[in-house]
């Protein structure tokens, strides 16, 4: 038996090897909440939906167009053939339509290896070719990237990896953690590159001990631990909350308006608003009790607590993935600005804690092992969730953030690492415009929906069939990842496929610097541990490392970290913010000269478009057995695939005649799933929660019998601001299914 320590964006976890088969995985010994995820590993990695080897769709090869990707069949092929079809097809597009008809898809998930990092893999070939369409931000986060810069003047992931409160810092200095929703120890089992020791519930469960306040504002009370307490709030209605407090703070003379004048412009212009004088509306708390149905006086309440100590306002990533995302993020950044607490240690504003692992760690931030992507000639990109938009309106204009641009005419989509048919809104309208493209090339190591509805699929390794450097940002952690088994089938890695095509459009020596992978691994890590000793680190060398399989760098301060933005608290003239005005803008001149509909300069109470002829408020949550949809063939059962669990209050499953275990389908104007009910009290009434990470299987119907959600989403941008994926602004109707209906 052969056994070794790897680590995933999961974490760390041992790995079992007999006669050539991944057969067992245990928890990594230090983690002190090591996630189930590791658990399906064995199954994934020798499943039957493993592809053996390159195939060809038939309709692409006999050129007609008229088929379907999501109707064909594939033809198998020999890696020199279906090398020499890629290659000459790339080749093709870009010599006639030039590169700026090339889009590269990848989502940066594939593994938590530092080299076989899929992403970085196929941006290097792309730029190297002459570059392609690239994309912003991400699903998780676009609003939020864009809006963030014009309040706080700063990268939002840097600030949320750098400028925000550590949880030592917390736990030692906040009295009320205001978290709009929640604080989720299920979601922060990953992170990218990974998280060895899982330790938001310990630090929520500490915080709580000490008899502060945890309080968690979500539609869901499994949002967060058991040991906070629950505001349940109707989905989407976080920014009438945030105003209604800010109208107390305001109306009681509880607002800092020293910091408000020497720190942040445009409160003045913001106020008009937050009392009505301008549109004839107060932001009271009765005002806003009717629409996110939490009683005036508790909003009281809670306004007067916030005052009362330090505060920290948390807010999660899933509130800006509906229409109008910027607006909750902004108006948190003003009412933490309100309370005067932003710069003190444990107090203002956070984003990011427990939607990912990693978010509030007290570690030095190292120059990681990162291979050269180098750089893209191509200057236009688009929002990351507008990709439907993009190739069913080729040539056509849109807006984002401020700027007029142009939907290139794309004529070839290459994907490598990462599955759209999973993450997207409106699958059935994706499907649509996946028909548009001329050719789609991805690397994959399962038949997952995506590589499904490709034109040439190179069956790709997983990170058990290569070696490779794991390591993470705020994670104390080093890992040497070994090749654990042989390829599977015909697999190879990616940087393999991409040397062979490199070779065949003579860019060879360029794409491998005459480097193998073994070669570029030592060359990597050479240069991270240069880097590490020049910043004070002792790493040890690439031969050490992989005789301790993994070691924890000396990277933990004695010294507590300093408060996000104390120097621009203590002198905002000498410590100036990346904003216009070098201060905090409630009041934004540049997003009101956007002159967006709708879109003032200070943040607003938009109501969302929502299907209000559906009853039900759909919630798609992160799934709890799986990173994002991968390890979902390890879940399937073969035939009707994997169930994913529709959660619903008891009153609206009794209303529906439901009972816990149904097989229930869920439908709406976008299209229709099946799910398995869960009947729960922690759900309010009137939503419906049915997490993500199905692989999408639409049935002859229509109906997708996996349980997706995104079959049940509109693909609609935040706004003409932000562009981000408004996943949560669904309405469904749920209701019993037959048991035919999950086979059919």
């Amino acid at each position: 038996m052969k056994t070794r320590i790897t680590t995933s964006h999961w974490g760390a976890f041992e790995v079992r090897v007999k006669d050539g088969r991944i057969v067992g995985t245990a928890p990594f010994k230090d983690d002190p909440h090591p996630p189930t995820i590791f658990r399906t590993v064995p199954q994934a990695v020798h499943h039957h939906t493993r592809i053996n080897r390159p195939h060809v769709r038939k309709g692409w090869l006999e050129k007609d167009r008229t088929k379907s990707r999501s109707n064909d069949t594939f033809i198998p092929m020999d890696w020199d053939e279906a090398l020499d079809l890629a290659a000459q097809e790339i080749d093709r597009v870009r010599t006639q339509h030039g590169n700026t008809a090339i889009y590269g898809g990848s989502y940066g998930w594939a593994s938590a290896g530092r080299f076989h990092h899929a992403q970085s893999q196929v941006h290097r070939f792309l730029n190297l070719l002459g570059g392609y369409v690239s994309s912003f931000a991400s699903y998780s986060t676009g609003a939020a990237q864009t809006i963030i810069p014009h309040i706080l003047g700063t990268n939002f992931h840097k600030v949320t990896w750098g400028e925000q409160s550590t949880w030592d810092m917390i736990e030692a200095h906040t009295d009320t953690l205001l978290m709009f929703g929640g604080i989720n120890p299920k979601n922060a089992q990953v992170s990218m590159g990974g998280v060895t020791e899982h330790r938001t519930a310990s630090h929520l469960e500490r915080f709580a001990a000490q008899g502060k306040r945890l309080i968690s504002v979500s539609p869901q009370r499994s949002d967060s631990p058991d040991c906070t307490e629950w505001l349940a709030l109707l989905p989407g209605t976080d920014v009438a909350l945030m105003l209604a407090l800010a109208y107390v703070l305001e109306t009681d003379k509880l607002a800092d308006h020293s910091f408000l004048q020497s720190h942040c412009v445009g409160y003045d212009r913001f106020r008009p608003y937050l009392l009505g004088e301008s549109d004839g509306e107060p932001k009271s708390p009765e005002w806003a009790s009717g629409i996110c149905g939490i009683g005036a006086a508790e909003i009281r309440a809670l306004a007067l607590r916030l005052t009362q100590g330090r505060t920290m306002i948390s807010v999660a990533w899933s509130l800006q993935r509906a229409q109008h995302g910027e607006q909750p993020y902004w108006m948190a950044c003003v009412l933490a600005a309100m309370l005067g607490q932003i710069g003190l240690p444990g107090g203002g504003i956070g984003f990011g804690y427990g939607a990912i692992g990693n978010v509030g760690s007290n570690v030095t931030r190292l120059r990681g092992p990162t291979l050269d992507q180098g750089s893209n000639a191509v200057e236009e990109f688009i929002p990351v969730s507008r990709i439907a938009d993009l190739l069913l309106n080729p040539n056509q204009p849109f807006d984002f953030n401020g700027k007029r641009r142009t939907y290139p005419d794309i004529r070839l989509v290459y994907w490598c690492g990462g599955n759209p048919f999973h993450h997207h809104q409106d699958l059935n309208r994706l499907m649509r415009a996946w028909d548009k493209p001329e050719t789609i090339i991805v690397h994959e190591p399962w038949w997952t929906p995506t590589a499904r509805r490709a034109d040439i699929v190179f069956p790709a390794t997983t990170q058990f069939e290569r070696e490779d450097i794991g390591w993470a940002k705020g994670d104390p952690y080093l890992f040497h990842m070994p090749k654990m088994i042989e390829p599977v089938a015909e697999a190879r890695d990616d940087y393999a496929i991409f040397s062979g095509l490199a070779q065949r459009l003579e860019l060879h020596e360029a794409f491998t610097e005459g480097r193998d992978a073994t070669a570029w691994l030592a060359h990597l890590f050479d240069e991270f541990m240069h880097n590490a000793q020049t910043d004070g680190i002792a790493v040890p060398d690439w031969a050490t490392l992989k005789e301790h399989n993994f070691i924890k760098l000396p990277i933990v301060p004695d010294a507590p970290a300093p408060a996000p933005f104390a120097a621009f608290r203590a002198d905002p003239a000498q410590a100036p913010i990346g904003t216009p005005s070098g201060k905090i803008e409630v009041y934004s001149d540049t997003i009101a000269g956007f002159a967006y509909a709708g879109i003032k300069g200070h943040p607003t109470w938009l109501v969302p478009t929502c299907d209000t002829e559906y009853p039900l408020r759909l919630l798609s949550p992160q799934p709890k057995d799986k990173l994002h949809s991968q390890m979902q063939s390890a879940l399937m059962d073969g035939t009707a695939g994997t169930l994913a669990e529709l959660t619903l209050h008891p009153q609206d499953a009794e209303a529906r005649g439901l009972v816990e275990g149904d097989l229930v389908r869920i439908w709406n104007a976008q299209g229709a799933c099946l799910a398995r009910l869960t009947v729960s009290n922690t759900i309010l009434t009137g939503v419906a929660a049915l997490p993500t990470g199905a692989w999408f299987d639409p049935a002859p119907d229509g109906t997708d019998r996996a349980g997706n959600p995104n079959v049940l989403t509109r693909d609609c941008g935040t706004s003409l601001l932000g562009q981000g994926a408004a996943a949560h602004n669904a309405g469904v109707e749920v209701e019993k299914a037959n048991a035919s209906q999950a086979t059919s």
